[in-house]
């Protein structure tokens, strides 16, 4: 019987180590190529046109769905099986739509990547129980309103990128709030992941401003607004908008807490009537601002400490 020959695409070596580990499990595979970024598996795609590729999403020089839609041209008859730590349904949704097998969601890849295995070898797909997502029309999405506390500058840029490549790859708009040296650092790294900003930037679906403009309600609705109509112009069908940066969490670092607090209730009022998604970045709280922590926490959906 021959073997069937898998392409690992994983830019963080431990978990690369780990998908390595789990194929070699199986006597029908063999591994014939592991690369850490994006541009490098479609080149090693078209040119050993592997029976499976497990395509983290998260890359640098070229994002995993942009890989992706790239891979299906170059080798049609590859199966492709997302790993991926965004579960963001508008994400599922786009991976799913460029024809992949599956999509696991990483911190599930324990349980799940086998099964995962198993179902794509049977011309099955398979998705990680717990993402939402949809294959019709796009439903509402769950209220989504995240707080990341980032133990250095390197954690809150690479959340940033992240949050932002997800959305625009998905034909999604994305507005972020940072410091001037922060957004040059974001330019910087979407073009490294493969994002085409400068298009983003011409058609109206990403804005960058300043953390120190005062928050202002009616500025932030109309942003939101022509965000999401650049969107659906340039063909998106019930475009969100992506709501990200470091304002509310730069007020909580200067004392400013209930001000932080007001903003954040505001982004809730926003995110009860429009589509949209936010990510907040917060320095790391210190023991004696356990009361404020339990504040600022309780507007928002999800908090995570990295």
């Amino acid at each position: 019987m021959p073997f069937l020959r898998a392409l690992i695409v994983e830019d963080y070596e431990p978990f690369r180590r780990f998908v390595c580990l789990a194929l070699q499990q199986r006597a029908e595979f063999q591994i014939i190529g592991e690369v850490s970024d994006g541009l490098e598996a479609v080149q090693r795609a078209q040119e050993l046109q592997p029976d499976l590729i497990l395509l983290d999403i998260g890359l640098p020089k070229l994002n995993g769905l942009e890989a992706g839609r790239r891979i299906r041209d170059v080798s049609p008859n590859s199966k492709v099986l997302f790993l991926s730590q965004e579960s963001s349904p508008e994400v599922v949704r786009e991976a799913l739509r460029l024809g992949a097998s599956g999509y696991v969601y990483k911190p599930r890849a324990q349980t799940d990547l086998q099964p995962a295995i198993d179902a794509v070898l049977g011309g099955k797909r398979f998705v990680s129980k717990g993402l939402e997502f949809s294959e019709g029309a796009d439903p509402p999405a769950p209220h989504r309103h995240e707080i990341l506390f980032c133990s250095d500058e390197a954690v809150l840029l690479d959340s940033l990128t992240q949050f932002i490549a997800a959305a625009l790859s998905a034909g999604n708009a994305a507005i972020v709030w940072a410091t001037e040296s922060h957004r040059d650092s974001l330019l910087q790294r979407l073009h490294a992941l493969g994002v085409d900003i400068d298009a983003a930037i011409q058609r109206g679906t990403y804005v960058s401003s300043d953390t120190e403009e005062t928050p202002d309600p009616v500025r932030m609705l109309e942003a939101i607004r022509g965000l999401s109509e650049a969107a659906a112009q340039a063909g998106k069908e019930h475009p969100r908008v992506a709501v990200c940066g470091e304002r509310a969490g730069r007020l909580w670092a200067e004392g400013k807490t209930d001000l932080a607090i007001r903003l954040e209730q505001l982004c809730n009022e926003l995110a009860r009537s429009h589509d949209i998604d936010i990510l907040c970045s917060y320095p790391m709280p210190h023991q004696e601002d356990e009361d404020a922590l339990k504040s600022i926490c309780a507007e928002h959906t999800t908090a995570n400490f990295r």
